[in-house]
């Protein structure tokens, strides 16, 4: 396997698991096969595992504990505060008061049975609450040696740099994909000045860059591509159009679209780890292999006019009220 160094002194494995879809979101999940996969991935070399009190809720991190015990010293474990939910689901909403950044590290750590977080993320950014509140009581949970590192999703270029001065970030979690470049604007270059690495979610667009979806109306009622803006009617077609694109590249390389859309991502940057998410071993096993996969400049220039085109939000409005503050 090979690895990468987040921020200062973060090493992990140079592609990571997305737990979240084992809970959540994504339809119903099987615990055992999602435990298997887990356990697959850690054998494997793929020892960046991610997951959030959101997912579930609470049940996620649960799974992940539950999975790695007596082989905590072989994982990264990767969770994340802020987005409140209630245990029966209902959302409280965003919450970065310092008594609730405490209470929810030390749920995360009952959870998931671990004496410290390598990688603790502020989820979502509280409008309400100054960010150099927040951090401040990250920073001391670092001095508490509950969390090793910390982390930030979807803040704004200067919310990051403020969390920054309080106490140094070693990942920012952002959507990032063929699909998904607006960071490349100005929330990347500033997580390169300051020397904080970036962790790539949603790296297969959800999914849909796979091009294992020609149709959206079999998804699950619990599904959340049922609302995403970019798998509705004529957007979905669109979108699909572009898919197509990415499955003539992965012919020519004798690839697969979804090893060709990760390693497109796998080669923005050594600081770069994307955290493609799955159920099945198989497809751990797919999204690994592109680690190997060289994309040609005659690639690349067809993958870059992606993004110009894609069609739709990336979240509903709801969701896009969340980012980038």
């Amino acid at each position: 396997m090979k690895h990468r160094t987040l921020g200062r002194d973060l090493r992990t494995s140079a592609i990571g698991l997305g737990c979240m879809g084992m809970s959540e979101f994504y339809g119903p999940g099987d615990e055992t096969e999602s435990i298997a996969t887990i356990h697959h991935a850690v054998d494997h070399g793929v020892t960046f595992l991610d997951t959030s009190d959101l997912y579930g809720p609470f049940t996620n991190e649960r799974l992940v504990g539950k999975a790695v015990a007596g082989r905590r010293d072989e994982v990264v474990i990767a969770t994340k505060f802020g987005i409140e939910r209630r245990p029966d689901g209902t959302r409280v909403g965003v919450n970065g008061r310092p008594e609730y950044v405490r209470r929810a590290c030390d749920a995360s750590l009952g959870r998931l049975g671990v004496d410290h977080i390598d990688l603790y993320y502020q989820h979502r950014v509280d409008p309400a609450v100054p960010i150099e509140e927040t951090w401040g009581a990250l920073k001391e949970l670092v001095e508490a040696g509950k969390v090793r590192h910390l982390g930030i999703s979807e803040a704004a270029p200067a919310t990051v740099r403020r969390a920054h001065a309080v106490h140094p970030i070693s990942a920012g979690q952002y959507e990032y994909s063929l699909f998904s470049r607006d960071i490349e604007d100005e929330l990347l270059p500033t997580l390169r000045e300051l020397g904080i690495g970036l962790v790539a979610y949603s790296p297969l667009g959800r999914g849909i860059l796979t091009g294992a979806y020609s149709r959206t109306d079999e998804f699950a009622d619990n599904d959340f591509r049922r609302g995403n803006p970019r798998w509705q009617g004529d957007n979905f077609a669109a979108n699909q159009a572009l898919v197509a694109e990415v499955e003539d590249v992965a012919r020519s390389l004798g690839s697969t679209p979804a090893q060709v859309a990760l390693a497109w991502v796998i080669g923005r940057g050594d600081d770069v780890v994307p955290i493609p998410g799955t159920r099945r071993a198989s497809r751990l096993d797919e999204n690994v292999a592109a680690l190997d996969l060289e994309l040609r400049p005659e690639h690349l220039g067809v993958l870059d006019e992606l993004a110009k085109a894609v069609a739709g939000e990336r979240y509903a409005p709801d969701g896009m009220r969340g980012v980038n503050l």
